[in-house]
């Protein structure tokens, strides 16, 4: 029997990337002969705005799920330090005397990865990354510099640590793999990318744009921080597009007082909190254009959003502020999208203006990045870490 431990800080009914893909790799992992799943994660917390049921402790045939209630917060640093400290005070009591096999750990925040090495280092446990991010990269960019400055070379540390002490380690996105193969050579690696969940599949056939609406729905689903840096964008292309052109922003995050603030003079955006997946999915396919953006910081350009593989699976016009990897990807792999570097109001109506505002056949592209399928592949190479232990 292998007994697999899994550390996510977002897990289902949760409205993330991070949870959407753990709560498939876990569909699954449960699928396999003589496996045996402890999950330890968070109740629902992503978005202060969105609230979801869900129970502290849950037996699902061999899953056991232990679901951490965290203090109130919402998107601040201080919020977020007090949020895992009770995240990784709680998971560290849970985990005594249990006789694990494998430690498998997912993370975007560095901090879960960092709580898997400790865990699996008490306990001599082979360590399984799957890492969304590089968030030591990534703090000179969002972060004050004189307070990145500071938190450096404390982070490093952690950073080190965590990584070193990794059997194997899955990066989302290939633009990851110069940064880590040069400074953690001790690990395997894989790219196990993000991908298309269920929900999506059958939906390319449906209610595809048909021609254009007046006004052309152009939408936005999802976070709306730093990272994506929607106030450097969308205040300014709004006006530059015109009444032809209507932006609706689904979400909630730390940057959406100042969006919205500074689209207060602007009368064709919208903004509206989050939605579950079904009623996401019905938004997407009532918009005419999908929409995302990453900020213009150097860190981004290494990383692959999951929000690609969910706009190219609805066959919509997809308008994408990206560069790098990201940029590179969505021009080699998903047609009919046009891409402009981040915050340049004027590229991005120049894109704007050139997608074919009709269905594309994108059959390939979903073949290819079916969740499901990635995630089979996941499942086996993590089974064959734990069997060799």
């Amino acid at each position: 029997m292998l007994k697999v431990l899994i550390l996510s800080f977002y897990y289902q009914p949760d409205l993330c990337a991070g949870s959407f893909r753990t709560t498939a790799l876990v569909e699954e992992l449960k699928q396999q002969p003589n496996v045996e799943i402890e999950i330890i994660t968070t109740k629902p917390n992503r978005y202060a705005s969105f609230e979801a049921e869900a129970l502290d402790y849950e037996v699902d045939g061999n899953v056991v799920i232990h679901r951490v209630a965290l203090p109130n917060h919402k998107s601040g640093m201080l919020d977020q330090i007090k949020s895992f400290t009770a995240f990784y005070k709680q998971a560290n009591a849970m985990v005594k005397n249990k006789g694990y096999d494998l430690v498998y750990a997912s993370s975007s925040r560095l901090f879960t990865a960092f709580l898997g090495a400790r865990i699996a280092n008490k306990n001599r446990l082979p360590l399984y990354l799957d890492i969304r991010d590089i968030f030591v990269d990534t703090i000179k960019d969002v972060l004050n510099s004189k307070l990145a400055f500071i938190l450096k070379p404390f982070l490093t540390l952690v950073e080190n640590y965590t990584f070193k002490s990794a059997e194997h380690i899955n990066l989302v996105s290939r633009g990851f793999e110069q940064y880590f193969a040069k400074r953690f050579t001790q690990c395997s690696y894989t790219f196990f990318t993000n991908g298309i969940d269920i929900e999506f599949l059958n939906i390319t056939s449906e209610n595809a744009t048909k021609g254009k609406t007046t006004p052309v729905k152009v939408l936005y689903a999802g976070n709306i921080g730093e990272g994506q840096g929607l106030h450097t964008i969308l205040p300014k292309l709004a006006p530059l597009a015109g009444e032809e052109f209507r932006f609706d922003v689904i979400g909630d995050g730390g940057r959406k007082p100042v969006l919205i603030e500074q689209s207060e003079e602007v009368n064709n955006i919208a903004f509206y909190p989050p939605v579950e997946r079904a009623q996401l999915i019905k938004s997407y396919l009532e918009a005419d254009i999908l929409f995302l953006h990453l900020n213009d910081y150097p860190a981004f350009e290494k990383v692959l959003p999951s929000k690609i593989f969910e706009y190219a699976a609805t066959g919509k016009p997809i308008l994408a502020g990206v560069s790098g990897y990201a940029a590179e990807f969505i021009k080699d792999e998903v047609d009919n999208a046009e891409v402009f570097y981040p915050g340049d109001e004027q590229q991005a109506l120049t894109a704007l203006q050139k997608l074919q505002l009709t269905k594309t056949d994108r059959a390939a592209f979903v073949d290819k990045f079916t969740r499901k399928n990635i995630m089979q592949k996941m499942v086996q190479s993590i089974v064959n870490i734990g069997i060799a232990k």
